[in-house]
């Protein structure tokens, strides 16, 4: 049988309900439809097979033989559609909540707070993918991104998680002496970037500071880059959250600062979340709504 000769699936699931019940009223309650709904269902599915399924002498119905041959037929389909779907279900429930985060995200804010996330979902598994990189959010890869910027990404589900503007800050030591008015200032200084990021180069060319590449860059890993502005190697561009502290005690200075509206957001696709990623989402708009630092 080709698949337009298929019955309807409700007339099907109307079909299998009552075999299962014997009764129109059980059935109807079973897929939360009127007794009559049912009824109709199972006189259409009769019309579109040409078949006799019901015995409709006397009080109620009772299958007929074809009707017996139907519904076990009916039954194991079903089985074997729910017993896949369940599977399916529990395969992908068990999957870990895959996010992608940038490093200095990473071990700037997410890291010392997972501790309690684990308390409160032991049974739930996370995978962090610490990169610079911006990935695609597709179904079975990445579920949940932490972007930094203005939160619109086409096509994506997003939601502040820490506002916090962009911020050019060095060491006192590396600018002592100079004069800093303008980005072209900075332009012949070492300058800080993230493994596997252009930052820095894109900032003094978005800025007109291009110097042909004559300035010094060192790349290193996220977590590693503040380190290095406050020993003085180089200016670096961060969000500002994470050198508030620097910035005033003094052992960094902010040069220029940019995108006040910008900042962190929890970025999704658009379709129907997992419910352990739904809860991973949830304690991390929980944490942005707590705001502070780790504790």
């Amino acid at each position: 049988m080709e698949w337009r000769d298929m019955p309807p699936l409700s007339s099907l699931r109307a079909f299998s309900a009552f075999a299962e019940t014997g009764s129109l009223t059980e059935a109807g309650d079973m897929l939360n439809v009127s007794h009559a709904a049912i009824s109709q269902q199972l006189r259409g599915l009769e019309h579109h097979l040409g078949v006799a399924l019901f015995d409709r002498r006397g009080r109620g119905l009772r299958l007929t033989e074809d009707g017996q041959a139907l519904a076990s037929a009916v039954k194991l389909g079903f089985g074997a559609i729910g017993a896949a779907v369940a599977q399916l279900k529990q395969v992908e429930q068990d999957r870990p909540v895959h996010v992608s985060v940038t490093p200095s995200f990473a071990g700037g804010w997410l890291m010392p707070r997972l501790t309690e996330f684990s308390e409160r979902h032991p049974d739930i598994s996370l995978r962090i993918d610490p990169s610079p990189q911006v990935v695609p959010l597709e179904p079975g890869g990445i579920d949940v991104a932490l972007r930094f910027g203005s939160g619109d990404w086409p096509g994506l589900e997003s939601r502040p998680l820490l506002m916090s503007p962009l911020v050019i800050v060095a060491a006192p030591s590396l600018v002592e002496g100079r004069v800093i008015r303008e980005p072209a200032d900075l332009a012949r200084l070492p300058w800080i970037e993230e493994l596997g990021t252009t930052e820095a180069t894109n900032w003094l060319k978005t800025h007109g500071a291009v110097t042909g590449g004559q300035q010094r860059r060192t790349q290193l890993p996220g977590n590693l880059m503040v380190d290095s502005a406050r020993a003085g190697q180089g200016v670096l561009i961060t969000v500002r959250y994470f050198v508030e502290a620097d910035l005033q005690s003094g052992r960094l200075l902010a040069l220029f600062e940019e995108r006040p509206d910008a900042g962190y957001h929890i970025v999704t696709g658009s379709g129907v979340l997992r419910s352990s990623v739904r809860a991973f989402v949830n304690w991390l708009a929980r944490q942005a709504e707590l705001g502070g630092p780790a504790t």
